[in-house]
């Protein structure tokens, strides 16, 4: 091809879509000829890595500019693109239809609030840390406040967010892995572990930017083919978002028909852990409008502090070009978010609705036991079904399924062609790569450039820095691993946790870096290690049996530890020596749209 890598890159990516697309065909017909499902679910997943893994190849470098920010030429569409791959995790991908499943509508607060927060990175942050030019989010916090110890508290918050948020991921690629493999889960972590790996380990952001754009346009096609197909065969419309208020109206109508019996405290404890029942359940998260709003709240402030979002923006060409990639971020993740609430909706009454050949309710017991999907689900412990009720038949209370195997089973279920189930596990392998790659990318590259460069070894070369980063790559990887195998807590707790604990020590100490020249170096580390300490202590105390205040949850525990941090970075700041001159020029000159970066070349 004439021209640079840049210039073709929308060639580049047409032919590769066309060629994944291709694939889907060819896996199609191999179908139809009697290739078996494991098989089919084995070549999407190691068809998929192994391009992830040779654009990470293709990318190596040993630049410090390509390794941490991709030599800032990312163009805004295809970063909007690695921005919404990076974004749109496992929880995403896997766990949020699951989780408005179970829990009905109030998890929408989770869409409302991860969307609404790109509005605040849009205004509050990401131009003006672009305009800074610096590498990571500690290297900011530590540039604008001056001092290592507030850099090196930057690094603490961030590695306790993005740890806490990459163990969810390679949770969700443990179990893709898992029943695509037909491994053991406590082994696939590992084997998704090495796929993320794979795409990071030479190439840095560089080849984690481009291996992203790839990952993005599998899993959208991924999420949005069964939603279409499934809503077709069922007769809601080709394009069901439209019908979504009356397919939620006939699932009330059919639970309400059939009734529901509590289960007895007896009959849960058959029940494996983990899996939840068919009907919906109810839970703080919808308890009330405060419940449903500081949940978006906590979201979005989340979503502007976590370090893997804002490092999407270090790697634009431009200011501008910074905030129109936000744009095109809102825009890509929208066409996942807003079909999420349909496959749910979908999902359901594939299983409720007796009108449907796919219905269960009803049915008996030993019949339903015997179908090929409930089979294969219940050997991955994802299903479960016993007659509580003793007469033989599915009723309610009776079918119980895990979180993240709504979006992975629905194909199946619903009665497409395997295929589509391959290519659902390939896109959920995606999602969770792409996000667990920008995590572990965040916390190496923290911990290589912010405490290991600028604190431990000044003169390092740039080999020896890279080297260094690599090294954290695998360290933290396998750690998270491992936390992950042991199933502490489930996907979609793990990342809102993330969430939480990012906007405790890090949301005002970088919005108040930008926006209040009086903040300095003591109220920044008073409000990211005050923060941070007061959400974990806060979560701690409501998960041993305290009974919270003012309706903040653990789910929603980030607001309180973000309140302690604007107190004690306010208060702190006012108490002791305001910036010097310098550093509150730099301040201004941040805030300005154009000009040269605040650090020079970067």
């Amino acid at each position: 091809m004439k021209g640079n890598f840049i210039d073709n890159l929308p060639r580049i990516y047409g032919i590769y879509t066309g060629g994944f697309i291709g694939f889907i065909i060819i896996m199609a017909i191999a179908e139809q000829m009697g290739m078996s499902a494991k098989a089919i679910g084995i070549a999407f997943v190691a068809f998929t890595v192994f391009i992830y893994a040779l654009i990470g190849y293709l990318s190596r470098t040993a630049q410090a500019d390509a390794y941490y920010v991709a030599g800032r030429q990312v163009p805004t569409v295809f970063n909007g693109m690695a921005t919404a791959a990076d974004w749109m995790s496992g929880a995403s991908f896997v766990a949020m239809a699951g989780g408005i499943y179970f829990k009905g509508y109030g998890y929408m607060a989770l869409l409302v609030g991860w969307t609404g927060g790109y509005v605040l990175v849009a205004s509050l942050l990401a131009p003006y840390l672009r305009k800074f030019g610096c590498y990571t989010v500690p290297d900011f916090i530590g540039t604008r406040y001056g001092g290592n110890l507030a850099r090196f508290s930057a690094v603490v918050v961030l590695t306790v967010a993005s740890f806490t948020y990459v163990t969810a991921q390679i949770n969700a690629t443990g179990t893709i892995a898992s029943v695509a493999l037909d491994i053991p889960f406590q082994y696939a972590v590992y084997i998704g572990l090495i796929s993320i790996l794979l795409c990071s380990m030479l190439g840095g952001m560089r080849g984690v930017t481009w291996t992203q754009v790839a990952q993005y346009i599998v899993l959208i096609i991924a999420y949005l083919l069964p939603v279409f197909w499934i809503s077709n065969k069922m007769g809601a419309g080709f394009f069901p978002h439209f019908m979504l208020a009356d397919e939620v109206a006939r699932i009330g109508e059919l639970e309400q028909q059939f009734g529901f019996v509590k289960n007895s405290a007896a009959d849960l404890a058959t029940v494996p852990k983990g899996l939840a029942g068919i009907t919906k359940a109810h839970s703080a998260v919808n308890a009330t409008p405060w419940a449903f709003i500081s949940l978006a709240l906590a979201m979005m402030m989340g979503t502007a502090s976590l370090p893997h979002v804002m490092m999407r923006y270090f790697t634009t060409p431009s200011v501008k070009a910074a905030r129109k990639s936000v744009g095109w971020s809102l825009f890509f993740i929208f066409l996942l978010y807003s079909s999420a609430p349909m496959l749910a909706t979908l999902s359901k009454l594939s299983l409720i609705d007796p009108t449907l050949s796919t219905g269960i309710i009803g049915k008996s017991v030993a019949e339903v036991q015997a179908i090929d999907w409930y089979q294969n689900w219940n050997q991955a412990n994802l299903m479960f079904i016993s007659d509580f009720n003793g007469n033989g038949t599915v009723e309610l209370n009776e079918f119980f399924m895990g979180g993240k195997a709504v979006v992975l089973a629905t194909p199946e279920i619903a009665g497409l062609p395997y295929v589509i189930s391959g290519l659902v596990a390939a896109g959920g392998m995606a999602a969770a790569m792409s996000t667990a790659d920008g995590l572990i990318l965040a916390i190496a590259n923290a911990i290589s450039h912010d405490v290991y460069y600028k604190i431990i070894d000044p003169k390092a070369e740039t080999a020896k820095r890279l080297v260094v980063a690599r090294v954290l790559l695998v360290v933290i990887g396998f750690a998270g691993a491992t936390i992950a195998a042991m199933e502490i807590q489930g996907i979609l707790g793990s990342v809102i946790w993330a969430f939480d604990f990012a906007m405790s020590g890090l949301f005002f100490p970088l919005v108040l870096g930008v926006w209040w020249k009086r903040a300095n170096r003591q109220g920044a580390i008073a409000g990211m290690l005050g923060g941070l300490a007061a959400g974990t202590w806060y979560l701690v105390w409501v998960r041993t049996g305290g009974s919270g205040f003012l309706g903040i949850t653990q789910l929603t525990f980030g607001i309180f530890g973000s309140a302690v941090s604007l107190v004690a970075m306010i208060v702190v700041s006012l108490m002791t020596q305001e910036p010097d001159k310098a550093t509150q020029k730099m301040v201004d000159e941040v805030r300005v749209p154009s000009g040269k970066p605040i650090l020079g070349k970067q």
